[in-house]
């Protein structure tokens, strides 16, 4: 028998799971960008608004990425053990805690909005609170379905086919951009023109992965009878990887919104939009970046499962090396074309021009060195239990540096949001540091332990 049949998953797996990854993670960032440019055709405060809320969203939707990377860490550690009946019991339990979650989201959201935004962003001028309320409320909708989705996807990633998500994908993004055109040149909304087609794009992606999932022929197939009743024991071990994954990323989400809020009580309008259009072109460079953090769950997992740590470590270094390939050859060429990128945003002020463009290089140039390990390796620790230690150094870092020194840079110095970008490339440093430390250790090999449900 060759090496190559020995492998958990040959180079051709790695590929038919890694590149619909790529164009998953591509779509979802071009159809924000999208989103972003067409608003901002209907002025400064509806792109501010828009994206002052979507930091508030994005804490949201990071409890349940980070709820689905449970279930897919688990998904694929009981496959890798060959518990297909055991991986089977907790899809069906992973999608009941989505449903969940995302009502308690919704509910809490809608109940709550003006109060959120008030508190977060009190500073900020009459017409941006006027359209990021209306753009909240009406997104708040859309939480129980994206919540769906994200189940759905991450039960077909962990069987390695990742084509499905990637699939589905492409239909809500097709909905949100053709909705989005519609309302906003067609009929003529502001901010709901892009808000109500996310929610009905949402909510058909949620229907079709479901359908889709629920089929005969799939592996992870969802089954009535694992919806019927709960199963603490399954959803504890669920929990176990999703409760340290949510709270650490909705606090680096909450930390986001804590340092746009410094951005915003400058009053500044300019300063928020700059901050806005930035995140969205700096997403470009990090799509394969995001894509080898989901294939890393799938991955690894699946040898943690299957208790082979070497191959672990093989596929670990593999994925980490194309990661930084992939890292330095996207964030270059978003650093050759950020003058056409920026341009792509319409009636932006010269002062919002300029200092986009000093945030894009900032991210891009930095990330090429520091994202994949900052982002990428802490996937590989947490699909092998080490969830712990990851929540621990990331929040620690937000507080320290992206919170703390922001709040020095941005508001005590005057840097603005300038300064908020540099302490988060300190961040970054300190993120790196530590998860390349624990990796080379070989403690978090030792954190997964077999269970026989």
């Amino acid at each position: 028998m060759t090496e190559q049949k020995e492998r958990l998953f040959s180079n051709r797996a790695l590929a038919l799971l890694i590149f619909p990854l790529i164009i998953e993670q591509a779509l979802a960032t071009l159809v924000g960008m999208c989103d972003g440019v067409m608003v901002s055709s209907v002025g400064e405060a509806a792109i501010s608004g828009v994206s002052l809320v979507d930091m508030i969203n994005n804490v949201i939707l990071n409890l349940f990425a980070a709820l689905a990377t449970g279930g897919a860490v688990v998904t694929s550690q009981y496959l890798g053990a060959r518990q297909e009946e055991s991986a089977r019991r907790s899809a069906g339990q992973l999608v009941l805690m989505a449903a969940f979650f995302g009502l308690v989201a919704m509910a809490v959201c809608l109940a709550l909005a003006k109060g959120m935004l008030s508190l977060f962003f009190g500073a900020i001028e009459e017409g941006v609170m006027s359209a990021g309320l209306l753009y909240f409320r009406i997104t708040a909708l859309s939480f129980p379905f994206i919540a769906l989705y994200n189940a759905g996807a991450a039960l077909f990633r962990s069987v390695g086919n990742s084509r499905v998500s990637m699939a589905v994908g492409l239909l809500m993004n097709a909905i949100n951009v053709g909705g989005n055109y519609l309302c906003i040149f067609h009929l003529h909304m502001g901010v709901e023109g892009v808000a109500i087609p996310t929610v009905v794009s949402r909510a058909v992606a949620a229907a079709v992965i479901l359908a889709l999932a629920s089929r005969p022929s799939q592996t992870l197939r969802i089954q009535a009878r694992n919806l019927k009743s709960i199963q603490p024991r399954m959803m504890g071990r669920i929990l176990h990887i999703g409760i340290p994954s949510a709270f650490e990323n909705s606090l680096f989400q909450l930390g986001r919104v804590v340092v746009v809020s410094m951005i915003a009580s400058l009053a500044l309008t300019y300063q928020t939009s700059a901050n806005a259009v930035a995140n969205n072109i700096d997403s470009l460079g990090v799509i394969i970046g995001q894509s080898m953090s989901l294939a890393m769950v799938t991955v690894i997992g699946r040898c943690v499962g299957a208790q082979d740590t070497d191959q672990a470590m093989y596929y670990l270094k593999k994925l980490m090396w194309l990661a930084y390939l992939a890292q330095g050859i996207s964030s270059a060429l978003v650093i050759v074309f950020c003058g056409p990128l920026v341009g792509l945003y319409r009636k932006l002020s010269p002062e919002a021009v300029e200092l986009s463009r000093q945030l894009i290089l900032v991210h891009n140039g930095f990330s090429i060195l520091l994202w994949p390990a900052a982002f990428v390796l802490p996937n590989a620790l947490r699909a092998a239990n080490d969830v712990r230690f990851t929540m621990v150094v990331s929040i620690a870092s937000m507080i320290a540096f992206r919170i703390s020194l922001s709040w020095v840079l941005c508001v005590q110095l005057g840097y603005g949001a300038l300064g908020v970008w540099i302490a988060m490339v300190v961040d970054w440093v300190c993120r790196a540091g530590f998860f390349v430390g624990r990796t080379l250790s070989g403690k978090w090999k030792t954190m997964y332990h077999p269970d026989a449900a």
